[in-house]
C-alpha cells in the first residue's frame, strides 16, 4: 500500500497561482475535452434543480389538494435538500468501485423514477419520491467536480461556469414552465411535476456512451482521501456551501408563497422566481470569471453575498411593483455565489481525488445544514404569521455565509492524505 501525503499549509500559502500536485488517478479520462463530455456535464447540471424548483409554483395547489399545513409543506421542500447532505458521502464510496460515469448514468435514470413517484402516487409518493430525487441529485453533484478536475484541469473555472449556468437554466425553466404545463393539463399539478422526468431520461441516455467508454479505459487503482475533517479550510468551504445553499433553497421553496401572500397572482409569482433563477445563469457563467480576476475569491464572494441579501430583503419588503429588479439582483447574487462555491471545490483541491472528497464533505455537511433553511421558514411563518422573522433569519444566514466564504476564498489548498488502496 503506497501512501502519499499532501500537506499544504492553508495559512501560509498566499500565492496567486497554487501548485497542483501530480494526479494520482487515471489522469485525463477517456471523455477528455470532447463535445459529448461537455454536453453531458451540462445536461446533468440542467437536471439538478427541476425536481426542486418545479414544486414551489404549484405548492399552493398541492397543499389545497392534500390538506398540508405550512410546516408539512416546509418539510416537503426541505426533504430533497436534506438528502443532498445525507447521501453525499455515498458518492465517493461508490466511485471507489464503479466509474463515476456509470454511477451518473444509473442515478439519472433513478431520478426520473423518483420524479414519477413524487407526481402520481399521492402523499406517500410526494415524500418518498422527493427522497429518491434528492438522493440522486446529491450523488451526481458530488461526482461532477471530481470529473471536472480530472478531465478539464486547465478549464476548471470555465467548466464550472457552464455547469452552473446549465443548472440555473434548468431550475429557471422548471420554475416558469410548471404552472403553464399544469394549465395545459386541465389544472392537474401532478402533470406539471411529472413532466420533469423527461429531461432526466434524456440525460441518462447521453451519459451511457461515456460510461461504456470509461469502463474500457478506467485504471484499476483506487484511492482513499483522509484528513479533511482536520482542515480549517475544508470546513470554511463547507460552511460557505451550506449557508449560501440554505438561502437558495429558502428562495426556491418559499419566494412564490411570500409574493402570493403579499398579493401577487400565482402565475406571476412563479414567473418572478423563474426570472430570478434565470439571472443566476448569467453569474453562474460569469461568477467564476469574476472570482479569478483578483488574487483570491474573497472580494467576489463579499460582493455576491451583499447582492443576495439586498435582493431578498427587497422581495420581502419592497412594494410589489418594484419586486422584479430586486428579484433580478437576488438571482445575480445567488448564481454567482453558488458557482464560486462549486469552483472552490476544485481550486482548493490538489487533484481529482481530493476534489471528489472535498465535494462529498462540503455538500454532505453543507446541504444537511442547508436543509433546515426552508423548514425554518415554514416554522417561523407558522409561529408569527408574517415574514419579518423570516427576514431576520435570512440576515443571520447571510452573515455566516459571507464570513465563511471570505475565509474559504483565500488562496490555499486543503490538507489531505491520499492512500492508494489497490
Amino acid at each position: 500500500m503506497a501512501e502519499r501525503d499532501l500537506l499544504v499549509d492553508a495559512e501560509a500559502n498566499d500565492h496567486d497561482e497554487l501548485p497542483v500536485a501530480d494526479s494520482v488517478g487515471p489522469g485525463v479520462g477517456p471523455t477528455g475535452s470532447s463535445v459529448l463530455a461537455v454536453l453531458a456535464i451540462c445536461l446533468a447540471g440542467a437536471n439538478m434543480r427541476p425536481a426542486i424548483s418545479s414544486l414551489a409554483p404549484v405548492l399552493g395547489a398541492v397543499r389545497q389538494s392534500t390538506g398540508m399545513s405550512s410546516t408539512m409543506a416546509g418539510l416537503l421542500t426541505t426533504l430533497p435538500v436534506l438528502c443532498f447532505g445525507l447521501f453525499a458521502p455515498l458518492a465517493p464510496l461508490l466511485a471507489r468501485r464503479i466509474s463515476p460515469e456509470k454511477i451518473i448514468t444509473i442515478t439519472l435514470g433513478t431520478l426520473a423514477a423518483g420524479i414519477l413517484l413524487r407526481a402520481f402516487f399521492g402523499i406517500p409518493g410526494l415524500f418518498v419520491g422527493s427522497l429518491v430525487a434528492g438522493a440522486c441529485i446529491s450523488v451526481v453533484m458530488v461526482l461532477l467536480p471530481g470529473i471536472v478536475k480530472r478531465d478539464f484541469p486547465a478549464q476548471a473555472s470555465r467548466m464550472t461556469g457552464l455547469y452552473t449556468m446549465s443548472l440555473c437554466m434548468g431550475a429557471a425553466v422548471a420554475a416558469g414552465a410548471t404552472v403553464p404545463i399544469q394549465t395545459l393539463a386541465a389544472g392537474d399539478w401532478r402533470v406539471g411535476l411529472g413532466f420533469w422526468l423527461l429531461p432526466a431520461v434524456v440525460a441518462a441516455l447521453m451519459w451511457r456512451p461515456l460510461a461504456r467508454r470509461y469502463a474500457r479505459h478506467a485504471a484499476r487503482a483506487h484511492y482513499k482521501v483522509s484528513g479533511l475533517g482536520r482542515s480549517a479550510l475544508a470546513w470554511q468551504v463547507t460552511i460557505y456551501m451550506g449557508a449560501q445553499s440554505a438561502l437558495a433553497y429558502c428562495v426556491f421553496g418559499w419566494l412564490p408563497t411570500i409574493l402570493i401572500d403579499r398579493g401577487m397572482a400565482p402565475l406571476q409569482a412563479g414567473l418572478v422566481l423563474s426570472a430570478s433563477i434565470l439571472m443566476q445563469a448569467v453569474t453562474g457563467l460569469g461568477g467564476p470569471w469574476l472570482a479569478m480576476r483578483g488574487k483570491d475569491q474573497s472580494g467576489a464572494i463579499l460582493i455576491l453575498m451583499v447582492c443576495v441579501l439586498a435582493g431578498l430583503l427587497g422581495c420581502i419588503f419592497a412594494p410589489l411593483g418594484s419586486v422584479w429588479p430586486w428579484a433580478i439582483l437576488l438571482g445575480l447574487g445567488q448564481g454567482g455565489s453558488f458557482s464560486v462555491a462549486l469552483m472552490l471545490l476544485v481550486l482548493r483541491s490538489s487533484d481529482a481525488h481530493v476534489a471528489a472528497s472535498l465535494s462529498g464533505m462540503a455538500q454532505g455537511v453543507g446541504y444537511t445544514l442547508a436543509a433546515f433553511g426552508p423548514l425554518a421558514v415554514g416554522l417561523l411563518h407558522d409561529a408569527t404569521h408574517d415574514w419579518k422573522a423570516v427576514a431576520i433569519f435570512c440576515c443571520v444566514v447571510t452573515v455566516i455565509a459571507t464570513v465563511a466564504g471570505m475565509l474559504a476564498g483565500r488562496s490555499a489548498l486543503v490538507k489531505a492524505t491520499i492512500t492508494r488502496l489497490s
